[in-house]
């Protein structure tokens, strides 16, 4: 008997990391305080970029983008999991499933793309400091933005796509927090060849092509730091792409540990931890990063967080007078 396809009815249940009530308490405040260290850290590193004048250079136009971008990332997945961690429901609809999944393949598309942008950023500030502000003017990093956020969209709607062209024939339940693709993919009724070849490709070109662009910028940055005479135009030059550089660490590390246990085991649960480091920790800490390697960030957020401590007592003096 065919599989009927079920889709417009079909629900999800999402298993979350652990089924022991005693520990979901636990998790709500954990995943809570994660989220909000995300949020008002990157919401900093964008306020200070703008408020200071100083920061209005494609760098810091980059990093504030990233910082939003890891906001949405975020937001796509674990406020989600804290509904449901509080009322006890593990249920997510069919088309909140699609949704999730869409925006969370745009956002980690986007951030990945950006962080090959930021690294052309620097190879161009490093190796071509004289034409820097010639080749980096605002309609070009403008237009690599834009760009980055279409090809990204376009990769988001092609899975989705391929996605509702399958049958779901019962409420089906996936071990993760978030709706990830594979997990959604596997569980359907239907033949799912055709949407394993889309995902392979795509992680080929998506993931692989910014990795290339990554090395490739930075093998030209090692280049031209080695042939810097002193010491200190040594130091000093790789300081401006250090955080940049532990960004994209942390990023990709994360990501192929994850693949990797997912490779490992059959299980998984242990899956849906390690993801936890790319969905959840990465974001949370890229503005500790920033911040505490550079300078101008400091500094930056030493002046915003000033003005706003003064501006506390001269409130509270005017309501005082009035």
């Amino acid at each position: 008997m065919e599989p009927r396809n079920n889709t417009q009815m079909s629900e999800f249940l999402l298993l979350g990391f652990s089924e022991d009530l005693e520990l979901q308490p636990l998790l709500f405040g954990l995943f809570l305080s994660m989220y909000l260290v995300t949020v008002l850290g990157n919401l900093l590193i964008i306020l200070a970029t703008i408020s200071d004048s100083h920061l209005h250079t494609p760098m810091y136009f980059f990093l504030s983008i990233l910082s939003f971008v890891d906001i949405c990332f975020t937001s796509t997945s674990i406020p989600k999991m804290l509904v449901n961690i509080q009322t006890q429901s593990k249920l997510i609809t069919y088309s909140g499933c699609i949704t999730q999944m869409y925006f969370l393949l745009f956002f980690a598309g986007l951030d990945d793309f950006l962080l090959a942008v930021m690294a052309y950023d620097r190879f161009v500030a490093i190796c071509h400091p004289l034409h820097y502000t010639v080749i980096m003017n605002p309609r070009l990093c403008m237009l690599m933005v834009l760009v980055s956020s279409i090809i990204s969209a376009l990769h988001s709607l092609l899975q989705s796509l391929m996605v509702l062209r399958l049958s779901f024939c019962t409420v089906m339940e996936i071990p993760h927090f978030f709706c990830e693709l594979n997990q959604v993919v596997h569980r359907a009724c239907s033949d799912t060849f055709l949407n394993d070849m889309v995902i392979y490709f795509a992680a080929v070109l998506l993931a692989i092509g910014p990795l290339a662009g990554i090395l490739y910028s930075y093998s030209k940055i090692v280049s031209s730091i080695r042939a810097i005479s002193s010491a200190q135009g040594k130091y000093k030059a790789f300081s401006t792409c250090a955080s940049h550089l532990s960004v994209v660490s942390l990023f990709y590390c994360t990501c192929i540990g994850v693949y990797l246990s997912s490779a490992v085991t059959q299980n998984s649960r242990p899956t849906a931890t390690a993801s936890v480091m790319y969905m959840v920790a990465t974001p949370m800490l890229n503005p500790f990063i920033y911040s505490l390697r550079n300078k101008d960030i400091k500094s930056s957020l030493k002046s915003l967080l000033g003005r706003e401590t003064l501006k506390v007592p001269i409130v509270l003096r005017l309501k005082k007078c009035t």
